[in-house]
């Protein structure tokens, strides 16, 4: 019976160290995916185009804060004060307005930035875990250039993770 017990607790420490090191982990470089998406491409496309448009309304507001400021210094001196009092109030509304667009301009990028890009993102997110599925893993690691891209990774060994972003790339049809 002793005999029984030792042999079953060894083929029990056996098959457990076993399937211990039958585990697969993974690594897949994400910027290399996501930047050889077609739709990523078409993305970057559009917000450049929709950053160039918000651009072109700041340039507005400046070519008119612009004049109305040189107007006001070249005819300071002969204006009423409450003629020059206005001007500077409009002056100061004007630069007030450049200041709110500004932010109201970085906020709208940022958020058509998370429109467009959350739908790539989770394809590709879809295709790792399809692909990891697939392939039995049970850790990938997000890397770029065989480094860590995620903060709670402070290291692992590139060489020993099996590197599936070409697999990645082929499940979404890239070449």
């Amino acid at each position: 019976m002793k005999n029984f017990l030792k042999l079953t607790l060894v083929a029990l420490l056996t098959l457990s160290s076993t399937t211990l090191f039958a585990q697969k982990f993974g690594r897949v470089d994400m910027a290399a995916v996501l930047t050889t998406m077609p739709e990523y491409t078409e993305a970057q496309k559009n917000l450049e185009a929709y950053g160039l448009d918000l651009q072109n309304q700041l340039e507005q507001i400046l070519v008119e804060y612009n004049k109305l400021y040189s107007e006001y210094e070249k005819n300071a001196t002969t204006l009423s004060d409450s003629v020059r009092q206005l001007k500077e109030r409009e002056i100061m509304e004007l630069q007030q307005r450049y200041t709110d667009f500004q932010q109201i301009a970085q906020q709208d990028m940022q958020r058509k930035e998370m429109e467009i890009m959350t739908p790539i993102i989770e394809k590709a997110n879809e295709a790792v875990k399809s692909v990891s599925v697939a392939g039995g893993y049970i850790f990938v690691f997000s890397t770029t250039n065989n480094e860590p891209s995620s903060a709670g990774l402070a290291y692992f060994d590139a060489e020993a993770l099996i590197d599936i972003t070409s697999a990645v790339k082929a499940h979404l049809g890239i070449k």
